[in-house]
C-alpha cells in the first residue's frame, strides 16, 4: 500500500477521505434544503460552516505536505486534488448564496433534480477518493469515475433541456437571467466532480 511510505503521525489518505466526506455532507445538506424548499440565511450559514471545515482540512493537508519529505504521489497532484475537492463545497456555498441574493426561495423541480444528481456525483467522487489507498482498488475507482462522467453528461443534457424550455416559456427576462445563472452553476458542480474523478484516476494509473 502507498500509505507505508508516509510518516506514521500523518496519513494523507485519512485527510483526503475527511475532506471529501465534508463535501458529501455539503451535497446532502444542499439536496435537503432544495428538496424541502428551506433556503434561508440560516441554511446558507450552515453551508458556510461546512465549507469552512473543508477549508481547514485542505489547509491541514498542505501544511503536512510541506513538512513531509516523502509523499504517496506527486506533490503537484496532491495540491491539485486538494483544490478540486475544496471547490465542490465552495461552489455549493456560492450557488446557495446566489439563490438567496436572487430571492429564489421557492421549490423548483429542475433544481431538485440537479440537487439529486449532485449528491450522487459527490458520493461517487468519495468512492473514487477512498480507492486511492491501494492500487488494487483500480476497478472500483474506475467504476466510480465512469459514474461521475455519466452524471456530468446527464447534467449537460438536463441543463440544455431546462434552458431551452425556460427561453421558450418564461416571459420575464429578469427571471430568465436568474434561472439561467443558477442552472449553469448547478451544472458547474458536476463539472468539478468530473475534474476530481479524472484526477483520482490519473493518480492511481501512475501508481500501477
Amino acid at each position: 500500500m502507498l500509505s507505508i511510505f508516509f510518516p506514521k503521525d500523518f496519513n494523507m489518505f485519512d485527510l483526503f477521505e475527511k475532506q471529501v466526506g465534508i463535501s458529501v455532507e455539503g451535497a446532502k445538506y444542499f439536496k435537503q434544503m432544495i428538496t424541502e424548499g428551506k433556503l434561508s440565511q440560516e441554511a446558507l450559514d450552515k453551508l458556510h460552516n461546512i465549507e469552512h471545515q473543508g477549508d481547514e482540512v485542505a489547509h491541514d493537508i498542505i501544511e503536512q505536505l510541506n513538512k513531509s519529505f516523502i509523499t504517496p504521489f506527486d506533490r503537484e497532484d496532491i495540491h491539485a486534488l486538494v483544490k478540486e475537492i475544496d471547490d465542490i463545497t465552495d461552489m455549493l456555498h456560492t450557488l446557495t448564496n446566489r439563490m438567496l441574493v436572487y430571492k429564489m426561495t421557492e421549490k423548483n423541480v429542475h433544481l431538485t433534480a440537479f440537487a439529486n444528481m449532485i449528491e450522487e456525483s459527490v458520493l461517487a467522487v468519495e468512492c473514487a477518493v477512498k480507492g486511492l489507498r491501494n492500487t488494487k482498488n483500480y476497478k472500483s475507482v474506475k467504476d466510480a469515475c465512469v459514474e461521475v462522467n455519466r452524471l456530468e453528461n446527464e447534467g449537460d443534457m438536463m441543463r440544455d433541456k431546462v434552458l431551452a424550455e425556460l427561453f421558450e416559456t418564461e416571459k420575464d427576462p429578469i427571471k430568465v437571467i436568474k434561472l439561467k445563472d443558477i442552472f449553469q452553476e448547478a451544472e458547474t458542480i458536476l463539472d468539478i466532480c468530473e475534474d476530481v474523478a479524472h484526477m483520482v484516476e490519473n493518480i492511481l494509473v501512475k501508481q500501477i
